[in-house]
């Protein structure tokens, strides 16, 4: 058996395309029920989960077909205890005859021969890549669907079932709550186990979960001249909005708002309908002041709390509507105060 290396990267991905292609099903099947009555289709969501993947399980695994996943990385399953039993074949077979005691015929794969005055030697080859074998049995097929579909469901059923019997409380009876600490130690053992396959995978690149291992279920590519070129165009846009957002989240805090509006006050439209609104409202929080303070020299109304925690984060802060600098603040109607917050 040829030793081959898939891609561990390309196998993560198709899980996760397989994820992301049931959520897009299961997202268009809610839409069909948005006019039933809210909350009930929540109660059957174990139930919904399962449907969608025995479909992706029916039309895909069981026909011999590849997941979505798997299609669009290249990969199919293969019956991995059919290739470790037909052992470790050759790649070129020397075949030694007698001239005139047995026929020179090739048999399959192509060949050469030479001949000699009294022996012929053929040369055979098969040309093998390592990605040859057998799909899934009908035994494993049925076994993965147990496990995938049936044993993902039984386990959420169980977890939402004993979380609403509350097994875990301590006034349960003796019988719950070892019900409870079974369940959670069985969950305990899964994710050990999970976790060191998750490590031999990493290793050897075969099974990337335990149903696969257990199974001998191996992702293989379907097709050895594949194209392996991959486009890192959405890579680079996406690094060059990181870039721009993270430079305009240092630049803005260095921008004066007020200057800026004030450069733009010229160019706003309805500009005498709106003075009144906005010198009712508190130009920082936009709402109207429930405790109405004066910005002094410039007589501007604020919120109490707007304007004193502005002017205790800056001493030299000044109005966003006129520029002016605060030196004061003063209560309508009443006497006026340093803006000082140590004073």
């Amino acid at each position: 058996m040829i030793p081959i290396s898939i891609s561990r990267v390309n196998q993560f991905d198709a899980a996760r395309l397989d994820i992301e292609m049931s959520a897009m099903l299961k997202e268009q099947l809610v839409k069909v029920f948005s006019l039933v009555k809210p909350g009930m289709l929540f109660q059957y969501e174990p139930e919904l989960d399962a449907f969608l993947e025995f479909l992706i399980w029916r039309f895909s695994i069981w026909v011999d077909k590849p997941t979505p996943g798997n299609a669009l990385m290249d990969l199919r399953y293969r019956d991995e205890r059919a290739m470790e039993s037909r052992g470790k074949g050759r790649q070129s077979v020397w075949e030694f005859r007698r001239d005139g005691l047995e026929g020179m015929r090739l048999r399959k794969g192509r060949g050469i021969q030479v001949n000699y005055p009294s022996f012929v030697w053929i040369l055979k080859w098969e040309f093998r890549t390592g990605l040859e074998g057998p799909g899934l049995t009908i035994a494993q097929k049925i076994w993965y669907c147990i496990a995938t579909v049936g044993g993902q469901y039984t386990w959420a059923r169980l977890q939402s079932f004993s979380a609403f019997r509350r097994w875990g409380d301590s006034e349960q009876r003796p019988l719950a709550r070892r019900a409870w600490i079974l369940i959670q130690r069985v969950e305990g053992l899964y994710k050990v186990a999970s976790f060191g396959n998750l490590l031999v995978f990493l290793y050897t690149g075969r099974f990337r979960n335990l149903i696969e291992r257990v199974l001998k279920a191996r992702l293989v590519y379907g097709s050895p001249n594949m194209n392996r070129a991959v486009s890192f165009e959405y890579m680079n846009r996406q690094l060059v909005w990181n870039e721009f957002s993270e430079m305009l989240l240092l630049l803005l805090p260095l921008l004066n708002s007020s200057s800026v509006k004030k450069i733009l006050s010229p160019f706003s439209k309805d500009k005498s309908s709106s003075s009144k609104v906005d010198d009712d409202t508190c130009p920082i929080c936009q709402a109207i002041p429930a405790i109405p303070f004066l910005a002094l020299p410039c007589q501007h109304r604020y919120c109490y709390y707007c304007l004193r925690t502005r002017c205790a984060a800056a001493s030299s802060f000044r109005c966003p509507r006129c520029g002016e600098p605060v030196v004061a603040m003063q209560r309508h109607g009443g006497l006026a105060s340093n803006t000082n917050p140590n004073q």
